[in-house]
């Protein structure tokens, strides 16, 4: 048994299954509750779940439902889960112990994709400090908005903004509203830095080093190229199409004025990157939104960081592969450098993997309700994605669609890692080869 857990992405999932059950049981305590909220081992199970799994996605009210002492639990999960269960173990065994297991270090190395072993532990600390400056930036920026803007006292506008800021750089969305930040919707001084913080989180903490490194852009790595230059273009993509579709007559951003449709649609196009705030009522949105949020949701931020989805790089390389295939060409390049095919083929795998796994689910929804099928898939890739938007179904639905949801959020933050971790670890080399034949395709 020992040895079946010592495999690093098994000991991942451990450290996750026993971050969910700590955190159910804290949340069943009674000095988790709100005044008149009763115990409900679902919504505690499925709110810890959402928070691990850093997704956003509630069945309860987190302003009313949770008491502080419980609000407080939220936030350790959110920050556990963004920084990783055996990133942490990691840090702590540096701490206390003052060297590495080689075991724990495979660990590590599979939440934090760290190339070697032996840059595990550096990369450890200046993960923990960037995380912790960024949150404390942005719990700043927030704090100062909220006392000063919307005339908070200091203790709630200290725990708001902290709350926020932990929230947006671990790309939860879970929000002290019960309207997420609806309220805030033309805001750019509430919006702009939640989106600055669920930005830099979703870029992943590779890519980050390497920029505040200075390297210049043409001697970035390619993972750094894929990660950034994608990021941009799907953020400009999501701001624009979000202000075409919901700034018309009817819209939900089109009664505010220009400079607040263009927050509106700041936050439109980037919580769908796997954030989970809203600033809209998606339940009001148009059906060409809800299905470019789809998509948005499904791609995700970038690897090694608080973000969901099957990743940007992993989209890119898909979208690279298909470019090659196209031009007749025998090797997949991007800038002047080789894709190695285990690579190749260990995207493809997620990509495959994530569609098999979000059709299913939205099939098993639909022969559990009967709810609208864009709906059901909107909650389906939201959860997969761990992103945590959602129609405003979620409460609605049975126990039994919400285990689905709550299944999905799991796969979705610990899946594309150990699948990854996996193919890359389980590698065999045959010392013969087989006969070739060629099957027809397409």
């Amino acid at each position: 048994m020992r040895a079946f857990w010592a495999h690093p992405a098994r000991s991942v999932t451990l450290g996750f299954v026993i971050v969910v059950l700590a955190g159910t049981t804290l949340l069943m305590l009674p000095v988790s509750r709100g005044p008149g909220a009763e115990a409900d081992l679902m919504v505690a199970a499925f709110t810890t779940v959402s928070a691990t799994c850093v997704t956003g996605l509630i069945t309860v009210d987190t302003a009313s439902y949770w008491s502080p002492f419980g609000q407080t639990v939220l936030l350790l999960l959110i920050q556990i889960g963004g920084f990783g269960v055996m990133t942490l173990a990691t840090l702590i065994a540096l701490v206390v112990r003052r060297k590495l297991r080689l075991s724990t270090s495979l660990a590590a190395q599979v939440d934090t994709r760290s190339r070697s072993l032996g840059d595990v532990r550096g990369i450890l600390r200046r993960m923990l400090q960037l995380m912790l400056a960024i949150e404390a930036v942005t719990w700043l920026m927030l704090t100062l908005r909220f006392h000063l803007g919307y005339g908070y006292d200091w203790p709630t506008a200290l725990w708001h903004g902290l709350f926020h800021a932990v929230s947006a750089f671990n790309n939860a969305g879970f929000a002290l509203y019960q309207d997420s930040l609806m309220g805030f919707v033309g805001d750019l001084w509430i919006i702009g830095p939640v989106c600055l913080a669920l930005v830099l989180g979703g870029l992943g903490f590779p890519v980050l080093r390497e920029l505040l490194r200075g390297r210049r852009p043409g001697t970035w790595t390619i993972h750094t190229r894929l990660t950034v230059w994608g990021s941009l273009t799907l953020m400009v993509l999501g701001v624009a199409t979000f202000w075409v579709f919901e700034a018309q007559p009817g819209g939900t951003i089109a009664d505010l004025s220009p400079g607040g449709q263009l927050v509106g649609a700041l936050g439109g196009g980037l919580f769908p990157r796997t954030a989970g705030f809203n600033s809209v009522d998606y339940g009001m949105i148009t059906d060409e939104t809800e299905a470019i949020t789809m998509a948005l949701m499904f791609v995700g931020g970038g690897s090694a960081g608080t973000a969901g989805g099957i990743k940007v790089t992993t989209f890119l390389l898909l979208a690279a592969v298909i470019w090659s295939e196209v031009r007749g060409e025998p090797e997949v390049v991007i800038g002047r450098r080789r894709v190695g095919m285990p690579v190749v083929r260990q995207a493809l795998s997620v990509a495959l993997l994530a569609v098999g796994l979000v059709i299913t689910s939205t099939i098993t929804l639909m022969i559990l309700t009967d709810l609208p099928p864009l709906d059901l898939g909107f909650e389906v890739v939201s959860a997969f994605a761990t992103v945590g938007l959602s129609t405003g179904i979620t409460a609605s639905l049975p126990p039994s669609a919400q285990l689905v949801l709550m299944v999905l959020m799991f796969l979705g933050r610990l899946g594309p890692i150990t699948v990854a971790a996996a193919l890359a670890l389980n590698t065999r080399h045959r010392h013969y080869r087989l006969p070739e034949e060629r099957p027809i395709v397409g």
